[in-house]
């Protein structure tokens, strides 16, 4: 860990993100010039920054890149009510805030930021690379990049959905608000994210490797709780698809990440995704199950192809 990392805390955006404080730790860059690159991470479904954000961002910052770790709305050490609830909108507006404070840090260049998600936020930093033009690179790790069974060959469907999904972000009273939590976002749940003894709630991720991760990382001091609700979005708001947001990352840098034997975030369809993303991309494949590269040698590998990617890419 690197002993320079600092507590910090932004404001959510007003008034769309309802100005709940996000918190988190920022890394300062171990060398090279101010000001220069800077990145965002956020944990994926439920997990908090505690859960394995660390070596990722240690090897960031050893690069020469600022980073900052946090964590969604209403998850972890961020405020936020109700608490414990999943909303992809509320992430891609937690995401947008989290580059305006860091955009306006003055050791980091606000023309030189990409950001970091992994598996259910790898497909919300998608979504959010798609909408958002300051973001120059994207790392997606072990993303959901995609539902299974659902048919994204005709681009001008996909153009078409992608836009209802853009427009309504960029609406400061569209999904993921506090106007939107006024009409009434009905929440499903509770649900148990994993499999945990005495529980007796529906599991959201069933694989025993999902049960053996999260119940080995997540204990005291995380703050992660095994238990959630997942919001809706209003009437007439579009589905939040990161299916049909890959094919407009470009021209940001994508690097995708991929598990070769993926049952969470299926692989065949994030491959399927990376072969819809335009161009600059890169493709990088770990050998096991989704969470395999928060250990070990494959630790090793996607933190280097993911260094390496965002100091060529920023």
């Amino acid at each position: 860990m690197s002993k320079a990392r600092e507590d910090v805390a932004f404001p959510g955006r007003e008034p769309d993100h309802e100005g709940a404080t996000l918190r988190g730790w920022l890394y300062p860059a171990e060398s090279g010039n101010a000001p220069g690159p800077g990145i965002v991470m956020a944990h994926g479904f439920s997990a908090t920054k505690e859960m394995g954000l660390g070596p990722f961002a240690d090897a960031f910052a050893a690069a020469g890149i600022t980073v900052l770790a946090y964590d969604h709305r209403g998850l972890g050490a961020s405020d936020g009510e109700p608490r414990q609830v999943i909303d992809p909108y509320a992430q891609v507006r937690g995401y947008r805030a989290a580059l305006d404070w860091l955009t306006q840090r003055p050791e980091v260049d606000p023309d030189r930021v990409g950001i970091w998600g992994s598996s259910f936020s790898g497909g919300v930093v998608l979504v959010t690379a798609a909408v958002d033009r300051r973001v120059r690179a994207v790392v997606a790790n072990v993303p959901l990049a995609g539902f299974p069974g659902v048919d994204y060959s005709d681009p001008a469907a996909n153009a078409a959905a992608f836009t209802a999904l853009r427009d309504a972000l960029d609406d400061p009273n569209g999904p993921g608000t506090a106007a939107s939590a006024a009409c009434g976002v009905e929440l499903t749940g509770p649900l148990a994210p994993v499999h945990a003894p005495g529980n007796e709630l529906p599991v959201v991720m069933p694989q025993p490797e999902s049960s053996e991760w999260f119940l080995r990382v997540g204990g005291a001091g995380t703050r992660w709780e095994n238990r959630v609700w997942l919001a809706g979005a209003p009437e007439g708001a579009p589905a939040f698809d990161p299916g049909v947001a890959v094919a407009h990352v470009a021209p940001t840098a994508l690097l995708m990440v991929v598990a070769s034997d993926d049952t969470l975030a299926a692989t065949d369809v994030a491959l399927a995704a990376y072969a819809r993303a335009g161009e600059p991309k890169q493709l990088e494949v770990v050998e096991g199950h989704h969470f395999v590269d928060y250990d070990g040698d494959a630790l090793a590998q996607a933190s280097r192809a993911m260094t390496e990617f965002f100091a060529a890419s920023l």
